[in-house]
């Protein structure tokens, strides 16, 4: 059987248990034989459109809630986004993904760029090294093991802190990740 239906009749069985019918209830206001519908249930009986659509209406469900999804690959493949000799952003969600992650690693000896705003709202957690963040007019550094989160509406900038590289995995919305992606290609480089 395909491997699409091979679920049906477990999900028939528990959309009818949620609803406390015995399978006398629903046999009936379907229509059909208590012993078609057990059958259904148990995968002895191939599921066709005749049988399946009277029992999702009086389930009130839909096919689709009846039927197992293809699961796609859930593994993602990190791509490369932007490289120049201050930073390496490589993407970690798909494109067009609502919030994205990148996983960054910031190169040293560079100083702080200029501060930038834009839409949106920056976490970030460093997994190596040391990342030197100037929000507003502070400057902190965020030490291996750190996390700092703020709203980019409020002038930012990031570079790695003393000289060795550092390594983030940061999360923003998509208005945020265009800015250290696709705007990256025209303006100086930015934290």
């Amino acid at each position: 059987m395909d491997a699409q239906l091979t679920e049906v009749g477990t999900r028939l069985r528990a959309a009818r248990q949620a609803r406390e019918w015995t399978l006398e209830d629903l046999a009936t206001r379907a229509g059909m034989s208590v012993s078609t519908l057990s059958r259904l249930e148990s995968g002895k009986r191939q599921a066709s459109l005749e049988l399946l659509l009277p029992l999702t209406r009086e389930l009130g469900i839909t096919l689709d809630d009846l039927i197992v999804a293809h699961t796609t690959d859930p593994r993602i493949r990190p791509r490369i986004v932007r490289c120049d000799d201050t930073r390496e952003v490589t993407a970690l969600t798909p494109p067009g993904a609502p919030v994205e992650t990148l996983r960054m690693r910031l190169h040293p000896g560079h100083g702080l760029p200029s501060p930038r705003r834009h839409d949106g709202y920056e976490w970030f957690y460093v997994l190596d090294g040391a990342v030197r963040l100037r929000l507003g007019h502070r400057e902190v550094v965020v030490s291996a093991g750190e996390a700092a989160e703020f709203d980019t509406h409020t002038p930012h900038a990031l570079t790695a802190e003393g000289d060795t590289p550092a390594d983030i995995l940061s999360i923003f919305s998509a208005d945020g990740a265009r800015m250290h992606t696709v705007r990256a290609q025209e303006d100086p480089p930015n934290g």
